[in-house]
C-alpha cells in the first residue's frame, strides 16, 4: 500500500467512532437539546406571559386613576407598596422626573438607582392628556428575581437531564453492543481455525442472530472455497510433478550418453532447466495457497550463481553481460524454490528488458541487488509494478501475464523480506531483495516497495 493511501487510511481510522459512542453520543445530544429547547421555551413563554400581565395591569390601573381624577381630583394620590400613581398639570411640568417626560403613551421599563448597590427596576404605564399627564409605576424587582431562579432552575434541569441522557446512553449501548461484542469476541476466537463451529445457536432470533446467520453461511461457503482452492492446488502439484520426475530422469539419461554432440547437449540443458523452474515454481505456489512458510538453508549466492547460469544459456547473440559481485555466505531460512522463485523473477525482469550492457546481481549483507542498464522505470510503473496483471510501459509484446511481481510480492508477504525498486543512476533500474527489516527509513522513501 503505497504511503499516502496508507496515512489517509489511519486517519479515517482515527476519526471513526465506534458504534458504542454513537449510540451514546445519539442519546446525550437527544437529552441535552430536548432539555435546553423545553427549558427555552418556558422561559420565554413563562416572561412573555409575566410582561403581557403587567403591562395589561398597568394600563387599566393608569386609566382608573386617571378617570378617578377627573371625577373627584382630592381623592387622588394613593400609593400602594409595589404601585405609585403620579399626576402632573402641564403647568408644572418642571415637577416632571426627566426620564419621563419624553415618554409616549404605553408601558416602558426604567431602572432608577436605589439605596443599594443595584437600581431598582420598575414598569411605568404613562397617559398623557391635553391637561394632565398621569404616571403609574410598577416595581418588578421580585419577578426579575424569580426570572433569574427560574433561569437557574432550568439550566440546572438542563444538566441533570443530560447527566441523565448519559447514563441511559451508555446503559442502552451496552445492552444493545453486548451480542454485537460477544459476536466479534466469538469470531475472533476462532481466528486461524480451519473448521470454525456455527456462531447462530449461541444468539437469538433477532438482527444479530440473523447477521451470525449470514456470518455462518458466509463462513461455510469461504470454507469450501478454501478446500476446494487447497484440492485443486494439491492435484495440481502433484499431477504436475509426476511428469516432471519423468522428464527429469529421461534427460538425465540423454545427458549421461558420451555420444550426444554439443548442440544437442545445449538443447536438452534447457529442458533441464526449464524443468527445475517449473518444480521450483509448482512449490512455491503450493505454499502461498497453503499460505504456510516452509523452512530450509539456502545459500544465497549459490541461488543466484545458478539463475545466472540458466539466463546466459537463453541470450543467444543478445549483447548483455550476466555478472555476480559481493561476498557470498548469506544464507535464508526459506526453501531454495522460493528463493529461486522470487530472485528469479526479478533477474528475468532485468535480463527481459535490458537490450544491452549488463545486468549485475550484487550482494550484501541481508539483502540482493539486481542491477540493469535497462531504459529505466516511469512513476507509474514503480507505483503499480507489483499489481498482479499489470505489465509496464517497456512490455511492448512480450510474452507474459504480469504475474511475476505479484508472486514475488506475495512471497515476501509469507517469509516477511521486502522487496522494492527505485530507478537506477544514470538510468537501469535497481531492484532489492531484502531478508531482514529495513535498518532506516530510506527504503520506505523509494519509488516502489512491498513488504509482509
Amino acid at each position: 500500500m503505497p504511503a499516502a493511501e496508507s496515512s489517509r487510511s489511519r486517519r479515517t481510522r482515527r476519526f471513526r467512532r465506534r458504534l458504542r459512542t454513537r449510540i451514546i453520543l445519539s442519546f446525550v445530544l437527544l437529552g441535552m437539546f430536548l432539555s435546553a429547547f423545553i427549558a427555552a421555551a418556558t422561559f420565554y413563554v413563562q416572561n412573555r406571559v409575566e410582561n403581557r400581565v403587567i403591562s395589561d395591569t398597568l394600563v387599566k390601573n393608569n386609566d382608573l386613576y386617571a378617570e378617578g381624577f377627573y371625577r373627584d381630583p382630592n381623592a387622588v394620590g394613593v400609593a400602594f407598596e409595589k404601585i405609585q400613581g403620579r399626576m402632573f398639570s402641564v403647568d408644572r411640568l418642571d415637577r416632571v422626573p426627566g426620564e419621563w417626560k419624553n415618554l409616549d403613551n404605553g408601558v416602558h421599563e426604567l431602572s432608577a438607582p436605589d439605596t443599594g448597590d443595584d437600581d431598582r427596576i420598575y414598569k411605568l404605564a404613562v397617559r398623557k392628556d391635553p391637561q394632565y399627564w398621569f404616571f403609574l409605576a410598577y416595581d418588578i424587582a421580585e419577578e426579575r428575581e424569580s426570572q433569574n431562579r427560574l433561569k437557574t432552575a432550568l439550566v440546572v434541569l438542563v444538566v441533570l437531564l443530560s447527566g441523565l441522557s448519559l447514563f441511559v446512553g451508555w446503559w442502552s449501548a451496552s445492552r444493545v453492543m453486548s451480542p454485537v461484542s460477544e459476536l466479534a469476541s466469538r469470531l475472533r476466537a476462532y481466528r486461524g481455525s480451519s473448521n470454525p463451529r456455527p456462531l447462530a445457536p449461541h444468539f437469538p432470533e433477532d438482527e444479530v442472530g440473523e447477521l451470525a446467520k449470514a456470518l455462518d453461511d458466509y463462513s461455510e461457503r469461504l470454507t469450501e472455497v478454501v478446500q476446494r482452492d487447497r484440492e485443486f492446488n494439491a492435484d495440481v502439484s502433484h499431477e504436475l510433478r509426476t511428469p516432471l520426475a519423468i522428464i527429469r530422469g529421461s534427460v538425465e539419461l540423454m545427458l549421461s550418453r558420451p555420444d550426444m554432440d554439443e548442440k544437442t547437449r545445449t538443447r536438452i540443458q534447457r529442458i533441464q532447466r526449464a524443468e527445475q523452474q517449473c518444480t521450483d515454481l509448482i512449490s512455491a505456489l503450493l505454499l502461498l495457497s497453503r499460505n504456510e512458510r516452509g523452512h530450509g538453508n539456502t545459500d544465497v549466492a549459490r541461488v543466484a550463481d545458478q539463475l545466472l547460469d540458466a539466463h546466459r544459456a537463453t541470450l543467444g547473440g543478445k549483447p548483455l553481460t550476466l555478472r555476480m559481485e559481493g561476498e557470498g555466505g548469506v544464507t535464508v531460512d526459506s526453501p531454495e524454490a522460493a528463493l529461486s522463485v522470487a530472485l528469479g523473477n526479478l533477474i528475468g525482469n532485468a535480463v527481459k528488458y535490458t537490450k544491452e550492457g549488463e545486468v549485475v546481481v550484487r550482494l550484501l549483507p541481508d539483502a540482493v541487488e539486481v542491477i540493469d542498464s535497462g531504459p529505466g522505470l516511469s512513476k507509474e510503473d514503480a507505483a503499480r509494478l507489483f499489481e498482479r496483471g499489470y505489465r509496464g510501459t517497456h512490455a511492448g509484446h512480450s510474452h507474459g501475464g504480469g504475474i511475476g511481481l505479484s508472486i514475488v510480492s506475495r512471497l515476501c508477504a509469507l517469509y516477511d523480506w521486502q522487496v522494492n525498486v527505485r530507478p537506477g543512476e544514470p538510468k537501469g533500474v535497481v531492484a532489492t531483495l531484502r531478508f531482514s527489516p529495513a535498518r532506516d527509513d530510506a527504503a520506505d522513501t523509494q519509488d516502489g516497495t512491498v513488504s509482509a
